[in-house]
């Protein structure tokens, strides 16, 4: 059977038609964001509800974030002893208890419950981020960009329906604040149970379509995919976080400031329907670079200019910026991996970005108040400028050979 699914996906590949598996996965990106959107939403306000201390509000939020940093590693493992359908069944099990453990906690009124919840949340999102690697086995070289970039495209989803389930079910007449946000990730991870019970994976790419490069052509591949992840994260995190601090401290209205953040959000993941056709048209070294453009841009922006135009075009920028790096770092490193390594490297990959986006998360209120909101731009820009030579450098040996895995 695994053999009749694999000519299938190869046959669907050479009239470069996506799988109908990969849409699964694409569903299933989508409940991942939308799960993130709603803490990210909720988390500090619900945290600030229940925590001993003022201080101690954010608490859970840095948990979530420290577990997907410390679980990432070794969810790549789990799935490369029990493969990845088994990992993500159990990450959904894991979502399904975040929902159970905070619906208790704010209706008992335990911090340390929050706390306990989103960390199983952490954990979730530490195996639902290699959706977009899982879209790529056993597909030929030539569509694994097209296939990273759709499941990345379901962000779009999360962008509108994480605000309208935060919003609708924050306050319902007989449930505590916040409840009825921490159960509906109990129907999310039923709904991810579902669809994953339906995929069907294919564990071991046929040999015809593993990359054959040499190590050295590989080392020059993994490094700047590596790279470009993290490093776009963390720039996206660090300015978009001080954009939401500096609108507040502008007295720019919640509704307005909400708006540019989610037209942020919606730019991060709508370039996701066309930047696989990008990377197939003018190559990987070319889109991390226009990635890394586009980052350069909005830092440049927000040095130029400090009003919310500027902001929001900034927000913009930044979003699609994050989407070029982002998914055509993925795209590069899933056309570089062979079956071989392929578990070990995307979970180094993605332990390296946890850990960047974790820092950006953080850091935003420090530099805010030691350099301010033109010196944390500056200090992007200077990241976007080292990341571009140092890709510029790893991949100007072999452009032909980095150009061999998509058709021109």
């Amino acid at each position: 059977m695994k053999d009749i699914a694999a000519a299938s996906r190869l046959s669907q590949a050479s009239r470069g038609k996506l799988p109908g598996m990969t849409y699964l996965l694409a569903l299933c990106q989508a409940i991942n964001l939308t799960a993130a959107v709603v803490s990210v939403t909720i988390a500090a306000l619900a945290g600030d509800m229940l925590a001993p201390n003022h201080a101690w509000a954010t608490v859970p939020y840095g948990v979530q974030f420290a577990a997907v940093a410390v679980f990432t590693y070794p969810a790549a493992s789990f799935m490369r002893r029990h493969g990845r359908k088994k990992a993500f069944l159990l990450g959904a099990m894991f979502l399904i208890a975040a929902g159970v453990i905070g619906y208790d906690a704010t209706t008992r009124h335990g911090f340390l419950q929050l706390i306990a919840a989103h960390g199983m949340l952490g954990i979730y999102v530490a195996f639902a981020n290699f959706y977009r690697f899982a879209a790529v086995d056993g597909l030929a070289q030539p569509m694994r960009p097209k296939a990273v970039s759709l499941v990345v495209a379901g962000g779009l989803v999360a962008a509108i329906s994480g605000p309208l389930l935060s919003i609708g079910l924050k306050d319902v007449g007989g449930f505590a604040t916040f409840s009825l946000c921490y159960a509906s990730f109990v129907l999310l991870g039923l709904i991810t149970i579902a669809l994953v019970v339906f995929w069907r994976p294919i564990d071991s790419p046929p040999t015809a379509i593993q990359s054959v490069d040499s190590p050295n052509v590989a080392t020059s591949r993994i490094a700047p995919a590596i790279v470009a992840s993290a490093s776009s994260y963390l720039i996206m995190n660090l300015l978009m976080v001080q954009a939401s601090l500096l609108m507040e401290s502008m007295c720019v209205s919640f509704n307005a400031s909400s708006l540019a953040i989610q037209g942020h959000v919606i730019a991060m993941f709508a370039p996701s329907f066309v930047t696989g056709a990008i990377l197939v048209r003018v190559g990987h070294r070319n889109c991390l670079l226009a990635g890394y453009l586009l980052l350069a841009c909005a830092a440049a922006l927000g040095i130029l200019a400090v009003s919310l135009w500027a902001m929001v075009a900034g927000l913009i920028l930044l979003g699609v910026g994050w989407n070029f790096g982002y998914v055509g770092g993925g795209a590069l490193l899933a056309c570089t991996v062979t079956d071989r390594n392929r578990h070990r490297t995307q979970g180094i990959n993605d332990s390296i970005i946890a850990i960047c986006a974790t820092a950006g998360a953080f850091l935003p209120a420090v530099l805010q108040t030691l350099i301010g909101w033109r010196n944390t731009n500056l200090l992007c820009l200077a990241l976007c400028a080292i990341a571009g030579a140092f890709t510029w450098v790893c991949m100007r040996e072999a452009p032909a050979r980095n150009a061999e895995a998509l058709p021109s």
